[in-house]
This record gives C-alpha cells, sequence and structure tokens, in this order.
C-alpha cells in the first residue's frame, strides 16, 4: 500500500461536514483519501503544503477534445459560424490519428489546468476507429473521464438538420462492451445525442433508447443561440417522454420557464460553458436561473477552437457575467443588488456539483475520506494569488494555470512543482503533425471543390 500525506495545506475540502480548514493534512492511501484533519500522523511520502491552497481537482462537464489539434482555429466564430468552419471545414477530414492526438494534448491540457475529471464530448466518429483512438489518448493521458460517444462528422447537411442517421448502435456496443464493462473505472461512458432539432423524432428516440439500453448516461446540448426558441428542445424531449435523471443538458441559455420546470422535476442536470456562450452568442449563462429551480449547475470549456481551456476562465466568465446582468436588472429598478452568486459557488460549481453533473459524487469532487484522490494544489505563495483573506477567492479570481503546481488523480502525481509528469514534448510534436495533416486536408477540398 502507498501512502501519501498532503501535510499543513489551507484544505478547502468542499465536503460541508469537513469545511475549511486554514491548516490541514490530506492522507491518501493508494487510490483513496482516508483521512482529512488539522493535523495527521502518519508513515508516508509527504507533500509539503504549507503556502498551498488543496483543492478538490475541477471537473469539466463537456469539452470537445477532439478539436484541440485546431486549437484557436476560430477565434472570432459565433455559433453559426462554427457549424461551418469547424463542423463542416475540419471535422470530415479528421483522421483516427488525429483524434488520439488531439485527446492526449487535450486531456494532459486539463490535467496541468488542474482539472482532473473531463466529460469528453466525442461528436468526431466518422469511422469505427475514432473512437478507439479517443478513448486511447485518454487513456494514455491518466485522466478520470466520462467518454461520451456522440456521431459522425461528415457532412454538415445530413447530420446537423433534421438528420435521419442515428448513431450506430452496434458500435456503441462493442465500445461499451470493450472499454466499459464496467463502471467503476478510471475511465467510464456516456452517449452525446444530438437530440431534438438536429434530429428526426425516431433518431432522437433511438439514441435515447440506446442510452438507457446500456445504462449510460446522456448528455446533449440545448437552448443555445437565435434557433433555440424554435426548437424548444426540452419541451419536445417531454413530448416524447424521454426527460430523465440520466440526462445532463448543455448551455440552457435561452429555455422557457417550462423547460426550466420540466428539467429540473425531470431530476437532469446542468453543464454551463460560460466563455463560449458569450463570446460565440449563445446567451448568457444562466447560473442564477439554475439556482433558482434548485439545480447544481456545473462549468465546461466546451472547444478550444474559439476560447481557452482552463477552468479558472469559466469561473470568471460566469461571475463576472451573472453579477454584471443582476446588477443591470436591479439598477433599473433602482434597487439594491440581491442574489448575486458568490466566488464560493463558483468553486463549487468547478468541483462538487460537476462530480455531481458527471454521475461521479460518489467517487470525486469534495475532499472527502473514502473518495478517489483527485486533488489540485494551487501555490498561494505566487504574487498573483498571496496574501490569502479568503481562498476560496484566492482561487476562483486570483489564481491561474500558472498557479497549479501538483495534481493527483486517482492518488497518482501527474504534476509536481509546476511540471507535468508526462511525455509532454512527444504530446505535443503528436498534435502538431495532426494540426499539419488537417490544414493539408482542408486545402486540398477546397482546392477539388
Amino acid at each position: 500500500m502507498s501512502k501519501i500525506l498532503i501535510r499543513g495545506g489551507h484544505v478547502l475540502s468542499m465536503d460541508p461536514r469537513i469545511g475549511d480548514l486554514p491548516k490541514g493534512d490530506v492522507l491518501i492511501e493508494d487510490d483513496r483519501i482516508v483521512a482529512v484533519a488539522p493535523e495527521i500522523g502518519a508513515d508516508a511520502e509527504v507533500i509539503d503544503a504549507d503556502g498551498f491552497i488543496v483543492i478538490p481537482g475541477f471537473v469539466d462537464t463537456h469539452r470537445h477534445t477532439w478539436e484541440t489539434a485546431i486549437r484557436n482555429v476560430a477565434p472570432d466564430a459565433t455559433l453559426d459560424d462554427y457549424f461551418v468552419e469547424i463542423l463542416d471545414t475540419f471535422a470530415p477530414v479528421y483522421t483516427p490519428e488525429d483524434v488520439y492526438a488531439s485527446n492526449l494534448a487535450g486531456a494532459l491540457e486539463c490535467i496541468n489546468a488542474g482539472i482532473t475529471t473531463l466529460v469528453d464530448w466525442s461528436h468526431i466518429n466518422n469511422g469505427p476507429e475514432h473512437p478507439d483512438a479517443a478513448i486511447r489518448g485518454l487513456q494514455e493521458a491518466g485522466i478520470r473521464a466520462q467518454y461520451a460517444y456522440g456521431s459522425a462528422n461528415l457532412s454538415l447537411a445530413d447530420y446537423w438538420f433534421d438528420s435521419k442517421i442515428a448513431i450506430p448502435a452496434d458500435d456503441v456496443r462493442r465500445v461499451r462492451e470493450t472499454y466499459f464493462s464496467s463502471d467503476d473505472g478510471l475511465l467510464t461512458m456516456a452517449l452525446a445525442t444530438r437530440g431534438p432539432g438536429f434530429c428526426v423524432e425516431s433518431v432522437v428516440r433511438a439514441e435515447w433508447e440506446l442510452a438507457r439500453e446500456l445504462g449510460i448516461p446522456i448528455t446533449v446540448h440545448v437552448g443555445m443561440g437565435r434557433l433555440a426558441g424554435r426548437f424548444g428542445m426540452i419541451k419536445q424531449l417531454h413530448g416524447y417522454g424521454l426527460l430523465g435523471p440520466d440526462t445532463t443538458y448543455i448551455h440552457c441559455s435561452w429555455l422557457s420557464e417550462e423547460e426550466w420546470r420540466l428539467l429540473a422535476d425531470s431530476g437532469g442536470t446542468v453543464s454551463l460553458a460560460p466563455q463560449v456562450e458569450l463570446q460565440m452568442g449563445h446567451g448568457w449563462v444562466p447560473v442564477v436561473k439554475a439556482l433558482e429551480y434548485g439545480l447544481r449547475p456545473s462549468f465546461s470549456v466546451d472547444v478550444v477552437t474559439t476560447v481557452p481551456g482552463d477552468m479558472f476562465t469559466q469561473i470568471r466568465a460566469a461571475f463576472g457575467s451573472e453579477r454584471a446582468r443582476l446588477n443591470a436588472v436591479f439598477w433599473e429598478r433602482n434597487e439594491p443588488a440581491a442574489g448575486l452568486p458568490t466566488a464560493r459557488q463558483m468553486l463549487e460549481m468547478a468541483t462538487i456539483n460537476g462530480a455531481h453533473v458527471a454521475g461521479l459524487e460518489s467517487r470525486t469532487g469534495s475532499l472527502t475520506p473514502g473518495k478517489k484522490a483527485d486533488v489540485v494544489l494551487i501555490d498561494a505563495r505566487a504574487i498573483n494569488v498571496a496574501p490569502i483573506h479568503d481562498a476560496a477567492a484566492a482561487v476562483t479570481l486570483c489564481a491561474d494555470v500558472s498557479n497549479v503546481d501538483t495534481v493527483l488523480i486517482d492518488g497518482k502525481v501527474h504534476k509536481r512543482h509546476g511540471r507535468l509528469t508526462a511525455d509532454v514534448g512527444r504530446a505535443r510534436r503528436l498534435v502538431e503533425e495532426a494540426k499539419e495533416r488537417l490544414l493539408a486536408q482542408v486545402a486540398a477540398r477546397k482546392a477539388e471543390r
């Protein structure tokens, strides 16, 4: 049995029973946290956390990790632009090698930024070798991940406008049996479905029924952009009798009050991508609206084609935009502002809420004895963080990726003293080679037209 003692840090457990420990220890045995207390005596390898803030790892509940090779290719894109510039231009030429390189590099990017759990929304399954390549990249990176099997992206018209093409059930079953016969591993499985508005009813029903047959959760984009009102996706799903607690709804920027109620009553969960939603025109980030309906919203990066890949960005985009929106409402009323989200709530959304949304709250999301040892140390001595008055605010409003000193996943050290333990040079080389292949393929397709 291996033992690691994280000693003397400012512990933000995100477990209300344990609370915050301004000076505390975390004891890890093998892959699990076994004790969190002001002082622990143990014969163990010691990680000196004096001057550090100790938090559970961030949870990213929705990222198209396959897009890592085309990072920042569409910095000024709107949502409409994204469909053309990414899904109709780059996605159709992605090979399994490109997916592997992107998932490996993208998962390492997550770990480097303190994201220990990832929902990989993988709608790039242009052939049966693509999911295998995506999973291999996640496995090699060593991240905790939910691999969400999505559709192909060979044609924008065929896959995103009243599509009659369902995700291939036989291949989903193959992947489930081959890689996820148990739901207890570091990697688990979900189904990333396009849903109503993008697919005809028979396809929507087939994909929901497939996920439930296999006992895997469902994740779907809803209520984003100017088409959201016409789609009324939550209302359609309710009409089909498909709403349920096994489904995560992404964005939710334009849901009606009726749809919020239906979502909440069904036990569904919510994933928000704040920077993307603000920048690409999905709509306001509905943090407060989700909270009003008793939901526990989580955060996600979505696409690095257009936004940064870290959780600090998402936290601040949501915090700033929601407070600005609400302040404007109260100023208009000439009333004192009320119900503004707090810095502490942002940290909850990035950690324990994310684990809840990913269906992994029993394993991760807080520093709780019995849970898996997914732990991050933030350097609070850094000039952009010190001095500490409020440790939660220091993480959410001051720290950045450069302050992520140490990352453990499943009790294994993946980053120490600010450096990843993985072969970053190889991952970077592979993803740069993928970038060059993709640019060449896109250029060749354009030349043929």
